[in-house]
């Protein structure tokens, strides 16, 4: 019998290598009416401990999957296709996409309409698939209210996924200083003393407050004094005081002395003052307010240094006495819990934001009357309502937007602000009167008291909040670092706002 040569028996091989290939080919090639039942055949022939049925179930969810991506797939195209077509008749009327007048009539209204049509579709589509994924974080003991915190991403995708979304303002002008880690829960809210020595003061869920060092990012004191989440932290305007408000029922003022570790040189850094151990404090060492109508309180706020405000969530604001810890006045109107209080800084004026979807103004100016205003320009939860500088209110509410207000004539709002997420604890800086909104997406945003945006703080897998932002603090004493965010990522971040070049994009 003859034997096969080696050559041969290569050649045998390529071939039927050859003809295996070209069957899967033309498998793959097949109508996608056989595609159900060569992959059935073809799974039955593999070795798998899953029950036919579950494997069969499996083969048509996975055949669902393809074909949804092959739709959008076309989509996309298609709308490339439009893209590229009206780039095309541009071009042959004379006119540019980038850097070209698009002013004239009938051509403007078209493109405008072409490419917000595009961008709306485009976020819709986003949100849809986004909101599936959201949660609910788990409401700590005491906490103000249930955050959900959404999984939002833009879509990295190829080139020709078109946005009309305003471009990132550069680095430069905005640049993350220094990290603030250490509470073992998310930070709730966080402020700067008013006298020095300038340090970071935060209140977190994990029942702690903690005072830092601005520069160099260590922690000065840890005060342990609450039961439940510590909701808010104010500093008084001329002495080394604290005001927090937790959900313990209580609020606490208590005294604070630190010192600024000393500048060190590089090579004696390991043994400086800052890397010890923080110093704890547990008691008040002031007053401790009674918890008289305190009940989970979110917020407080110093009223010239000699009283406090406390909003609860008992639906009423108090207002205590800062040296004998007595009620003077109780602030009553709004039909749901409390979210924000704030004080003007110059006149007797107190706003109490709520759930109730209102803001009020209550009016301590004249001592025979206690007067009250209640405005309704949200439809959802407002978060907070600050006052500025000037004569102007300024309210952040769930309902994604944001709204600026003339004290002398707070009818309807002089400016409204929309975003694409819940808005929290908002700022505004004192000097240039520039807003910080601090989002749920985990996105912090600038604007001007005009409503016009700014700047968007940078955020990535290195640098950036990557879970809810609750507040932020402008501090422009400092100059390497004037704003401040905390968020449910249990850190806080100093940001260098680079305000003139700001400005001046602008």
């Amino acid at each position: 019998m003859p034997v096969e040569s080696g050559n041969s028996a290569a050649a045998r091989q390529v071939k039927q290598k050859r003809k295996s290939h070209s069957l899967s080919i033309r498998r793959t090639n097949s109508t996608e009416q056989d595609r159900p039942g060569m992959q059935r055949d073809m799974l039955e022939g593999q070795d798998s401990k899953l029950p036919m049925a579950l494997r069969s179930n499996l083969l048509d969810l996975f055949g669902q999957i393809e074909r949804e991506f092959e739709n959008l797939y076309i989509e996309n195209l298609d709308l490339r296709r439009e893209i590229e077509s009206l780039n095309e008749r541009l071009a042959g009327e004379g006119q540019t996409v980038d850097g070209g007048d698009l002013s004239k009539g009938a051509l403007k209204t078209k493109a405008s309409h072409s490419t917000s049509q595009l961008s709306q579709k485009l976020k819709t589509t986003y949100k849809a698939s986004t909101s599936k994924r959201s949660n609910s974080f788990p409401g700590k003991v005491g906490g103000p209210r249930n955050f959900n915190v959404g999984n939002w991403e833009l879509w990295g995708g190829d080139s020709w996924i078109v946005s009309s979304f305003k471009a990132t303002t550069s680095r430069a002008v905005c640049q993350l200083v220094k990290e603030y880690v250490g509470h073992r829960d998310g930070i709730w809210d966080l402020a700067v003393t008013r006298v020095q020595p300038l340090v970071l003061g935060t209140a977190s869920a994990d029942h702690c407050c903690m005072l830092w060092s601005i520069e160099t990012g260590k922690c000065l004191l840890k005060y342990a004094g609450h039961a439940g989440s510590v909701n808010s932290i104010k500093f008084h305007p001329t002495e080394q005081m604290a005001l927090t408000a937790s959900g313990d029922q209580t609020a606490h003022i208590w005294r604070y002395m630190v010192q600024l570790p000393l500048p060190q040189p590089p090579a004696d850094i390991s043994t400086g003052w800052g890397q010890k151990a923080p110093v704890s404090s547990r008691s008040p060492k002031t007053c401790r307010l009674g918890e008289l109508n305190l009940l989970n309180c979110p917020r407080t706020c110093l009223v010239g240094g000699k009283q406090v405000v406390t909003a609860s969530w008992d639906r009423a604001a108090n207002l205590y006495d800062v040296e004998t810890s007595e009620l003077v006045h109780t602030l009553t109107g709004h039909d749901q819990e409390l979210t924000h209080c704030c004080t003007h800084p110059t006149q007797r004026l107190v706003v109490t934001s709520s759930r109730d979807t209102t803001f009020r103004l209550w009016d301590f100016r004249d001592p025979s009357i206690h007067s009250v205003n209640v405005f309704q320009g949200h439809t959802d939860t407002v978060t907070s309502a600050v006052f500025t500088v000037g004569d102007n209110v300024v309210s952040g509410s769930d309902d994604r937007t944001v709204k600026v207000w003339d004290l002398k004539n707070m009818r309807s709002p002089i400016a409204t602000i929309r975003t694409d997420s819940a808005v929290n604890r908002i700022s505004v800086s004192a000097n240039q009167r520039i807003i910080a909104l601090p989002h749920d997406n985990r996105q912090v945003r600038l604007f001007d008291m005009n409503g016009v945006r700014l700047a968007r703080l940078p955020r990535s897998n290195r640098q950036g909040h990557r879970r809810m932002v609750c507040c932020s603090a402008w501090n422009e004493e400092n100059q390497a670092c004037n704003l401040f965010t905390c968020g449910f990522d249990r850190q806080a971040i100093g940001w260098n706002i680079n305000i003139p070049a700001l400005l001046q994009e602008k």
